[in-house]
């Protein structure tokens, strides 16, 4: 035997529970240029595929009477559709990690989490906006514009005053 399996502690193949993830409005506005990206990623990724998709349906229905070069592409299609897939849930494994919640996936819109008045809450910001500007709570549609004085008190837990 190698021995790499016999020291192994009985749950080094779990995954360990992770605490949830609170942020201050400092730390959110750090993280935004990676949360930028990744959201980048997503949304290009989502555009291949819905571009990439109804092809290859059409080239897969149609597969027994095509042409070889479109043969090469329903091959071709399927590569890449696939990779779009795997970049797609690398980018929302990277969310994840993160902590940040992808809120409306078809508007870029994010939410990094943080606390307001003792309840959950997330910093809101979207694709094509410059800086966290808006806050809101878990299953809200409306956003509210995040107060000067969080400014302030960006290094402590956050309470509306």
């Amino acid at each position: 035997m190698s021995g790499f399996t016999e020291h192994q502690a009985s749950d080094a193949g779990e995954t360990a529970e992770r605490r949830p993830v609170v942020l201050n409005l400092r730390t959110a506005r750090r993280m935004l240029p990676l949360v930028r990206r990744i959201v980048d990623d997503i949304m290009l990724q989502q555009r291949s595929l819905s571009i990439l998709g109804p092809e290859q349906d059409r080239l897969d229905r149609h597969r027994r009477d095509l042409s070889w070069p479109e043969r090469q592409r329903r091959y071709q299609v399927h590569e890449e559709f696939a990779a779009a897939q795997h970049y797609l849930q690398d980018a929302l494994a990277e969310l994840e990690v993160l902590g940040v919640a992808l809120v409306e996936p078809d508007d870029g819109r994010v939410g990094l989490p943080t606390v307001v008045n003792g309840r959950l809450a997330f910093f809101s910001w979207q694709q094509g906006e410059t800086t966290l500007q808006y806050w809101h709570f878990p299953g809200e549609s409306q956003r509210r514009a995040i107060p000067a004085n969080w400014n302030e008190v960006a290094d402590v837990q956050l309470k509306m005053t």
